[in-house]
């Protein structure tokens, strides 16, 4: 019997490394700042991807205050919590969350035009 089961082949899950580099992706994480074209010249800005421990309604206060814009935290089933901000304040976001030590500047993504 020893043979035998010496000679059934185990299973071989392919994707195993895959997964295994996908756990240590945390790191790499991104935030992403998009901008949004509403009607005519108006805009949104979108940040997404923000670490879970932060208070997201904390830093969107900051943002507020900061830009003197509106804003506010949405909820999206895919993506998670997403704060967005009346007009384009991508690149005021970008430097914001970098001088605050949200994130650091090689991890945040500027999307648009």
């Amino acid at each position: 019997m020893s043979e035998l089961d010496a000679q059934i082949p185990t299973t071989f899950d392919p994707f195993a490394e895959a997964n295994a580099e996908d756990s240590g992706a945390g790191s790499k994480e991104y935030v992403h700042i998009r901008i949004q074209q509403r009607n005519g010249r108006k805009s949104l800005t979108t940040v997404q991807g923000l670490k879970k421990e932060f208070s997201y309604n904390k830093i969107l206060k900051d943002l507020k205050k900061e830009f003197c814009c509106n804003g506010t935290v949405v909820q999206d089933p895919e993506l998670g919590q997403v704060i967005q901000l009346q007009g384009d304040q991508r690149k005021n976001v970008s430097a914001f969350l970098v001088q605050a030590g949200i994130v650091k500047k090689e991890h945040i993504k500027i999307h648009g035009f």
